[in-house]
């Protein structure tokens, strides 16, 4: 993506939760754990750091010096183990913006991402990193402005806690919803918040129904919602394109076909993500996607 003042798009380079899971049964629609970019107003933004950052930080080889603002949901492995091997943070010259809430125990994201890299887990320290790398403690609901651009946050109903975000730029919007379990009773306040009105609403749909509610096996209390929720949600918000990400490892490319096929028919206007899936905010009829290739460095 080109990085210009009047774009806004969102790339996706790690769809997957809980653990990686490439393989044969998963190309169609990757096995990369999460990580979003959005190229916005200007900016560059990066939301989580699974394993699909070391895919996006390949691809920004060819486009240093890099600045950045990197966005942590919550420092669960599968958002933060790409971290380690995000190239460009060892190379002299870039500068990123770390940003995180604090933990439940008063860790914060600098901590977090630095113990992930401490001996017996990691063969090098986070200080050898050559890049700037800046971190900053936000505050739940703290807003954080850059040039026309406001990214919000509101908490989630996540163990250990974790926080989603929204992006605005110019009476456009991106709400970026994961990880969060529904309430059985009510929709999400805080999550509708975040998705009111929002041109794309990418949205934690881990499960189905039937996953979830099952007697023997239920999923009640994993934190983690279903594709069926998210509908709903995008339906009482007023979203206008749905985005149902963070896809159970469990689940193969042919159980996304199914999810996708589903979900069409009850919000048309829906796509389940994949890696390298591009999608153009600004586009007014029926938002454009288009597949990305890597590029080499």
């Amino acid at each position: 993506m080109s990085n210009t003042q009047d774009q806004f798009a969102v790339c996706f380079w790690g769809v997957r939760g809980s653990i990686a899971c490439p393989g044969k049964s998963t190309v169609r629609y990757g096995g990369n754990t999460s990580c979003i970019e959005m190229r916005v107003g200007g900016q560059h933004l990066i939301f989580d750091g699974g394993t699909g950052l070391r895919v996006l930080g390949d691809s920004l080889l060819s486009q240093m010096p890099v600045e950045a603002h990197l966005f942590f949901t919550h420092s669960h492995w599968d958002h933060i183990q790409g971290f380690p091997f995000f190239v460009p943070a060892f190379v002299q010259g870039n500068r990123f913006h770390i940003y995180g809430t604090v933990a439940p125990n008063g860790s914060t994201i600098e901590q977090r991402l630095n113990d992930q890299m401490l001996h017996p887990n990691f063969p090098v320290p986070l200080q050898i990193m050559g890049a700037d790398l800046q971190f900053y403690n936000l505050r739940v609901r703290e807003s954080v402005q850059m040039g026309e651009v406001l990214v919000e946050n509101a908490p989630l109903n996540h163990p250990g806690e974790a926080v989603g975000y929204r992006v605005n730029w110019r009476g456009y919007s991106v709400a970026y919803i994961t990880d969060t379990e529904h309430f059985p009773d009510r929709l999400d306040e805080n999550v509708l918040a975040l998705a009111h009105n929002a041109n794309v609403m990418i949205y934690d749909s881990t499960y189905t129904d039937e996953e979830y509610y099952a007697e023997s096996s239920s999923k009640i209390g994993w934190g983690h919602s279903t594709w069926q929720e998210a509908v709903k949600i995008a339906k009482a918000a007023n979203v206008e394109k749905l985005v149902i990400f963070h896809h159970d490892p469990l689940h193969d490319d042919n159980f996304m076909d199914r999810v996708k096929a589903d979900a069409a028919r009850q919000f048309p206007n829906s796509v389940v993500a994949w890696e390298g899936l591009e999608i153009d905010v600004q586009s007014t009829r029926g938002i454009s996607t288009r597949e990305i290739q890597v590029q080499p460095a």
